[in-house]
């Protein structure tokens, strides 16, 4: 059987340096909880969302993260911002297709981790008596 490692390697080898920076830097973020929880109450939704209505779904998260983590999103292309000149100004924020391929990528590796959960709390238990 072809090693399939391999040959991914190898296409992540051949990219430019500043395109090998941009992957890693985007597959890094998709680990970031504030990230894909953000992504998640858009998509749910299915339409724009305020600030204040995001803050609300994404329980725990602070203001300052919560900004962070929409510059971020809208920067690489995976949010909308749309900013409505009225007094006080309202902003909303809307998933795009990219965020919405990206959540689709990243749901069956939230699916192999729940269904692995005994494996990873007795893998745990193994190591922490082992180190006990």
């Amino acid at each position: 059987m072809e090693n399939h490692w391999k040959m991914w390697n190898a296409e992540c080898a051949a990219l430019e340096p500043e395109r090998e920076i941009l992957a890693l830097e985007i597959t890094t973020q998709m680990a970031d909880k504030w990230l894909l929880w953000t992504l998640s109450v858009l998509a749910e939704e299915g339409s724009p969302l305020r600030f204040s209505r995001i803050m609300e779904r994404v329980e725990g998260v602070s203001q300052k993260s919560l900004t962070k983590t929409l510059r971020q999103l809208e920067r690489d292309g995976l949010v909308t911002r749309e900013m409505f000149p009225e007094v006080p100004p309202r902003v909303e924020y809307t998933i795009t297709e990219l965020g919405l391929g990206m959540l689709e990528h990243v749901r069956p590796l939230w699916l192999w981790t729940v269904q692995n959960l005994e494996n990873f709390e007795r893998a745990r238990r193994k190591y922490d008596e082992r180190r006990g």
